[in-house]
């Protein structure tokens, strides 16, 4: 009988070692992961002090962080060298030696930009800004985004850092339009480029919604669309084809609109509108400011100022007309009636709301355009 060869690596150890090596995971110690969990929630807590700056509407993060480097913010009484710090509202929080509030609620002002002015809060050529323009009753604000200084119309100003930074972003990707009028004839064809989207100067611009309104003249009235906000970039495109802009006013930002404004108009997007277009959640009861109008300190003398759905202009005021000669909603006659006056559509950013009916506490009688009282009913029936 044959006996089967012996393995020639076969001993004790041959086996050992042709089992797969284990894994060995080493845990800390609970002790030491408890304490490792403490440091990671300390370092959470808070939010940064550029952060909270900007939310205060001291300043722009960035601006925030210069600041910090200069030297002018203390926390605590300790004047700090670096942004990277995080503060809960327990820490007391001094620029310049002066205290640092609690943030107030965003809000958001449409203005229309002038030509001539410089989108800065200050100009190394000692040129006028839009800030020296804003109404005097205006907080602390800061424009988001820019233009440039021969162009005119919408411009967004908001008292919050972190909305300002929130709608400058490109991913917010909302729609700029512009009304520009050009030097020059220019045939659809010849605007294909901006189209398809067109290099200047080694910088890729993305593909702008482009319209030929109109010729007048010598000139020529474009609408022009983008979803990116590089500079002068109008301009410089159209000077690519051969164009030269003679005039760049901004109609709208998003879903904010320039509608009725005049140049150094100011208006108020109202909370709820603000609220519903950025998704924004709603402050507690606690953390609501107290309720004042927009726009109160120019108001009428003896006269209350209307809220309008969309603001309240700062400079030229509601604009609402108001008494009892108005008609309501339904066309009844003055003085027939208790129902509040509806007025014209509200309108957001030249969309129309809809309207919210009123209550009526009854049937619409016949001077209110209804059907009337309803007849009685034969008996039987």
């Amino acid at each position: 009988m044959t006996k089967p060869p012996k393995s020639p690596a076969f001993d004790g150890d041959a086996r050992i070692q042709s089992r797969p090596a284990t894994r060995v995971i080493r845990r800390p110690a609970p002790a030491v992961a408890k304490e490792a969990g403490k440091i990671a929630a300390k370092t959470a807590e808070g939010e940064r002090i550029a952060k909270v700056l900007s939310r205060a509407g001291v300043a722009s993060r960035r601006e925030a962080e210069r600041m910090i480097q200069l030297g002018e913010v203390a926390v605590n009484g300790r004047v700090i060298d670096s942004p990277a710090l995080n503060v809960s509202p327990k820490d007391r929080i001094t620029v310049n030696g002066k205290p640092v509030g609690a943030p107030e609620p965003a809000r958001l002002w449409l203005y229309y930009k002038p030509e001539g002015l410089v989108t800065s809060a200050s100009d190394e050529k000692g040129r006028e800004t839009i800030f020296d323009h804003l109404p005097e009753d205006l907080p602390r604000v800061m424009s988001v985004g820019r233009l440039d200084l021969n162009s005119e119309g919408l411009l967004l100003l908001t008292n919050d850092g972190e909305l300002k930074r929130r709608l400058e972003l490109p991913s917010t990707g909302w729609l700029r339009k512009y009304r520009v009028r050009v030097k020059g004839n220019p045939a659809d064809a010849d605007l294909e480029p901006l189209r398809r989207g067109i290099t200047v100067e080694g910088e890729d611009f993305q593909p702008m919604t482009v319209t030929l309104d109109r010729i007048q003249g010598a000139n020529a009235w474009l609408t022009v669309g983008l979803r990116e906000g590089r500079n002068r970039e109008i301009r410089r495109a159209m000077t690519a084809i051969k164009l030269t802009v003679n005039r760049l006013i901004r109609v709208s930002y998003g879903p904010f609109r320039l509608n009725e404004l005049k140049p150094g108009d100011v208006e108020e997007i109202r909370p709820r509108v603000l609220r519903d277009q950025l998704g924004l959640s709603e402050p507690d009861e606690a953390e609501k400011p107290a309720r004042k109008r927009p726009g109160q300190a120019t108001a009428k003398p003896g006269g209350r100022a209307p809220r309008p759905e969309t603001g309240t202009r700062a400079k030229t005021g509601a604009g609402a007309k108001t008494g009892t000669g108005a008609k309501t909603g339904t066309g009844q006659k003055p003085g027939t009636s208790t129902k509040p006056a509806a007025g014209p559509k509200p309108r957001v950013g030249g969309t129309a709301l809809p309207r919210a009916k009123p209550a009526t506490g009854g049937r619409p009688t016949r001077a209110s355009g209804g059907p009337g009282p309803a007849k009685p009913r034969p008996r039987g029936e």
